[in-house]
């Protein structure tokens, strides 16, 4: 039966079904909830390092304890399974497996992770690995970080170690998450770790990334790896000038997508970039290693982006050379985040991803919102985050129907946690948190995705 039939007859069946296998499940990342920051042999990271710069950090909130996942997971994983959540996707911290970013692998770091995936799988969880989520160890950050080419080097041979100790219980490897946020939010507008405001160098450290990616890419198939992945947070920049819509859409979504699934990047955005960068951090051979084929491209969306020509507006120092384009804030619903809930975006998304990238399966690793969770009488209701949810899983629906190869939704995320620069301000979590005592609350958002989970759909 083909997909478009299955979907037929969900819907004659009074449920919107979704295809037989697809993945359901969640995601966390690891310096946002392990805490154990000083256990076990790990080295800083860049986050240790700006969370307690005074001043970055809301509060001064720090991941130093954070969900406490690194001894409580065991019970977080059967939370999970009683949510009958299909899927986890984690990330590895780098500098729990090389504390200074360089030798040998830290056997008490690879330990922890070895016992989760065991956890996972003993409750018939399919993990699912991040290998770079942000944490990059302060050790390399100090002789440039990601502006520096041998740092990609250093993350192909990090990837490799973790593949040797996991790689038999694992299918699918992402290799980063979100390089737009690590380059431009960290290098250019300073709003991420490491903190550093130079338009230039954000440049180098998206090519850094990829060639990361790349080269970890290589290795892992070389090591036997069965999938190989890159997460990659996108959204439609909607606008009726086309110069001015060019100008985001090429540095948040075409210069990290060109790369990866065609082998160039975009000439508009290059050009643009001249005036901060020669490109001379391009070598030969760069293009052919980041493009090399991939088995699915992560899409992490939550919101779209309305532009228009504005003469005289300053650069959003997180899109540089943005000067002249402004962005419009439409009047509508927001999320605690203050972002807008347009959930047809993700149709939007999907299917010009389908249209401009036709090869390659996708996965929504992730999507979800934050709000003013209140846990009151030991229940969190969260109607608004059942109704955001709602609306995008019937917005990835439609887009199956209209032929996206769509594989799977991974809901961001599991529990509230450290939301970087928001500190714990910042509720996103389907289980609710209480960081005073580590009491985990799954909310009625919670239940109602179990459900979802179980029927494989929604109501009609």
């Amino acid at each position: 039966m083909t997909v478009s039939a299955e979907l037929a007859r969900g819907a004659e069946s009074g449920v919107l079904e979704f295809p037989a296998g697809f993945v359901w499940g969640t995601a966390t990342a690891a310096y946002q909830i392990e805490g154990a920051a000083r256990e076990g042999g790990r080295g800083p990271s860049i986050w240790d390092t700006f969370s307690r710069t005074p001043g970055k950090v809301h509060l001064g909130h720090t991941g130093e304890v954070a969900c406490d996942h690194y001894h409580r997971y065991a019970s977080d994983v059967a939370i999970m399974a009683g949510l009958g959540m299909g899927a986890y996707r984690f990330s590895v911290s780098w500098p729990r497996i090389q504390p200074d970013g360089s030798g040998p692998a830290n056997s008490r770091g690879l330990d922890f992770y070895d016992r989760l995936v065991d956890e996972l799988h003993g409750h018939g969880i399919t993990p699912i690995i991040t290998l770079y989520h942000w944490d990059l160890p302060q050790t390399l950050e100090d002789h440039g970080g990601w502006t520096n080419r041998d740092t990609a080097e250093r993350f192909a041979e990090y990837a490799t170690m973790v593949h040797r100790r996991l790689g038999d219980r694992i299918d699918l490897w992402t290799t980063l998450n979100e390089p737009w946020c690590s380059a431009f939010l960290g290098y250019a507008a300073g709003l991420h770790a490491p903190g550093r405001t130079d338009p230039g160098a954000a440049f180098a450290a998206a090519h850094h990334l990829l060639l990361g990616h790349g080269l970890a890419n290589r290795e892992l198939r070389r090591a036997g790896a069965r999938e190989v992945c890159i997460t990659l947070n996108l959204a439609p920049v909607r606008g009726s000038d086309l110069t001015a819509v060019a100008v985001p859409d090429g540095i948040l979504n075409r210069i990290f997508l060109d790369p990866v699934l065609r082998g160039e990047y975009p000439t508009d955005v290059v050009r643009r970039a001249e005036r901060f960068t020669d490109w001379s951090f391009v070598k030969d051979g760069d293009l052919a290693l980041i493009g090399a084929p991939i088995d699915m491209l992560g899409v992490n969306y939550y919101h779209p982006f309305q532009v228009e020509p504005r003469p005289g507006q300053p650069a959003n120092p997180v899109f540089p050379g943005s000067e002249g384009v402004g962005f419009i804030d439409k009047p509508g619903p927001t999320t605690a985040m203050g972002w807008p809930i347009e959930a047809d975006g993700l149709t939007e998304l999907l299917v010009s991803l389908k249209r401009d990238y036709p090869a390659v399966p996708l996965l929504i690793t992730e999507n979800g919102a934050a709000f003013d969770d209140v846990l009151a009488g030991g229940r969190v209701s969260d109607d608004r985050r059942i109704a955001f949810l709602d609306a995008h899983f019937r917005a990835a629906h439609a887009a199956i129907e209209a032929g996206v190869d769509l594989r799977g939704y991974l809901v961001w995320s599991f529990m509230d946690n450290f939301e970087w620069a928001y500190g714990y301000e910042k509720r996103f979590g389907l289980v609710y948190v209480d960081y005073a005592s580590q009491e985990r609350v799954p909310k009625d958002s919670a239940r109602w995705y179990s459900e979802v989970i179980r029927r494989n759909g929604l109501p009609a």
